[in-house]
């Protein structure tokens, strides 16, 4: 039996099992090798690694991991979890059934790209969700953003840092008054109308075509689509969500501990703010020592 299984190896699953097997732990780590962030040229804000391809670094990750003998990183799928705390036992796409103490979620999100020809060709290129990282590539730039609640009118405050050119797309939606108001108050153009396209002609660069029959073209164009947990496995074991304007997360405390003690989660899956590569590698090893401390007798 394992100490630790961790579902899901990007970022937060395979700093989880550096701390484990730092610690000696004995850790298995199962993945399927579709990080969120593989359309991605290149990651930023990691320290020691800015600007590398986020597959690059995973590489370069999993060959550090060959040190440590307690860890042994799988290719595969979890099918199912079932037990308790102490006694977990996970059943693999292999039909493989492995055992451990405990669990940790860290198998990710799935972003869900809308229908709208040229978005998820664009998607991790031309079209990004995350000004830390991406954003300093483009400052002083002109930059669009598509309206996706309330929430897009913090998102403008925020790009002030990055750029004083910017256009905000309705993309359809009802705008309420008083942030019209405010928008108008800071310059920011508000472009009505569906967006039906969205070309690109290389780089960070997007023209944006509305069923208006208007055209405009952006250096970047930021959009933040709905996502959804990559796997079910927290719905078959019942485990406490959070709401958020753009999906769920899974509720931890701040042990990163889920409601069903012995299972911690760490990554996009419980991160219900900004996600991104410095936030899952940090909350991966805290899941990582947490889940080693709760085992000493």
């Amino acid at each position: 039996m394992d100490d630790v299984i961790i579902i899901g190896g990007s970022f937060a699953g395979l700093a989880g099992a550096l701390q484990l097997g730092r610690a000696r732990r004995k850790v298995t780590v199962l993945d399927t090798g579709l990080p969120r962030n593989r359309f991605a040229g290149h990651s930023h804000g990691l320290l020691g690694h800015d600007h590398k391809p986020p597959l690059d670094i995973l590489a370069e990750a999993r060959q550090q991991l060959a040190r440590y003998p307690t860890i042994r990183l799988v290719n595969a799928r979890a099918d199912s979890i079932s037990g308790a705390i102490d006694d977990f036992s996970v059943l693999t796409g292999d039909r493989e059934s492995l055992g451990a103490r405990r669990l940790i979620l860290s198998y990710g999100v799935a972003d869900q790209m809308p229908d709208i020809p040229g978005f998820a060709e664009g998607w991790g290129t031309s079209i990004v969700p995350c000004p830390y990282c991406d954003g300093f590539e483009v400052a002083g730039r002109h930059w669009g953003l598509v309206w996706s609640g309330p929430q897009s009118n913090q998102s403008v405050r925020l790009f002030h840092d990055w750029t004083d050119r910017l256009t905000l797309f309705a993309d359809g939606h009802d705008i309420p008054p008083d942030i019209r108001a405010d928008l108008a108050r800071r310059n920011i153009p508000v472009v009505d109308g569906r967006i039906i396209e969205i070309a690109h002609n290389g780089g960070h660069t997007a023209t944006v075509n509305l069923d208006t029959r208007r055209n405009v073209a952006v250096d970047i164009l930021f959009a933040h689509p709905r996502n959804k947990p990559s796997a079910s496995l927290h719905e078959s074991l019942g485990l406490a969500t959070v709401d958020t304007p753009l999906g769920i997360a899974l509720k931890v405390d701040e042990r990163r501990e889920t409601s069903m003690p012995g299972i911690y989660a760490a990554g996009d899956l419980a991160n219900p703010l900004m996600p991104s590569v410095t936030t899952a590698s940090s909350q991966g090893a805290m899941a990582g020592i947490f889940a080693q401390q709760s085992m000493l007798v």
